[in-house]
């Protein structure tokens, strides 16, 4: 059986643990051949080993999106290895730490607007190029459901993920007419180290925070991939523009 995105050039940001690496494996399954990246070079070889143990072909670059000649190599290294870049999920990301507004430090502020948003904005000004050289490709940002409501003392972390949604809508409204689709999705709390770090933070239990949602659990980094493959295969050859909710009707309230 032919895979949705067979033959095709994935790239992954923030690639190596939770959503990033259960989105590699599910390109990889898929017949993609995946350029895996992300900050922790042990974490991203393991998935690409996890990618290549299953007969999937994969590659790590280590990269940091804050830095905008990493990002440029990164998609250049893709290009050199595998010859295009067909499809990129802009994954890394960073909640920050727990504060109300007026306490929140400036550095935490910064850090977080620097890989969520500036980091999505980088990864798109260097992918973008080579797609619209190809004639086309596709593009999926990482939002949350952060982004589409108030999240109280993780202000810096809603902010660049409500940002993150305005920055993929003119992308996608720029770079339609060159065969190019940039869609986001907006995953509510999934089962990943980042979701681990906000719930010790939280006075709440875990078990107080799941009661709390429509379907009472968490969502699996799974569960958030399989979109991801989804909208990046031609089966979603009319979904632009979009930010796709994945909450379990969390924001349906």
């Amino acid at each position: 059986m032919v895979g949705l995105l067979q033959d095709k050039v994935a790239l992954i940001t923030g690639g190596n643990k939770g959503l990033g690496r259960a989105t590699a494996l599910a390109m990889a399954r898929e017949g993609a051949k995946v350029v895996v990246s992300a900050r922790g070079e042990e974490a991203g070889h393991e998935t690409v080993e996890a990618i290549r143990k299953k007969g999937g072909e994969a590659v790590f670059v280590r990269c940091d999106v804050t830095r905008p000649q990493e990002i440029e190599a990164l998609v250049r290294a893709t290009v050199e290895t595998y010859g295009r870049l067909d499809c990129a999920f802009n994954n890394a990301g960073f909640e920050g730490s727990r504060f109300r507004i007026a306490d929140l430090p400036v550095e935490v502020w910064d850090e977080v607007m620097d890989v969520n948003l500036k980091g999505v904005w980088l990864s798109m000004k260097y992918e973008l190029p080579q797609m619209v050289k190809q004639g086309g490709g596709v593009i999926v940002n990482m939002s949350s459901n952060a982004g589409v409501v108030g999240s109280s003392f993780y202000a810096a972390y809603a902010a660049s993920k409500w940002a993150v949604i305005g920055l993929t809508k003119a992308a996608a409204l720029e770079y339609a007419k060159d065969g190019i689709r940039i869609n986001a999705v907006c995953p509510a709390g999934t089962t990943t180290e980042m979701l681990n770090r906000i719930v010790a933070a939280s006075p709440l239990s875990r078990e107080a925070i799941n009661a709390r949602r429509p379907i009472g659990r968490e969502g699996t980094p799974e569960e958030v991939a399989e979109p991801v493959v989804w909208l990046c295969s031609a089966r979603s050859s009319y979904v632009n523009g979009s930010a796709l909710l994945l909450d379990g009707a969390a924001v349906a309230r």
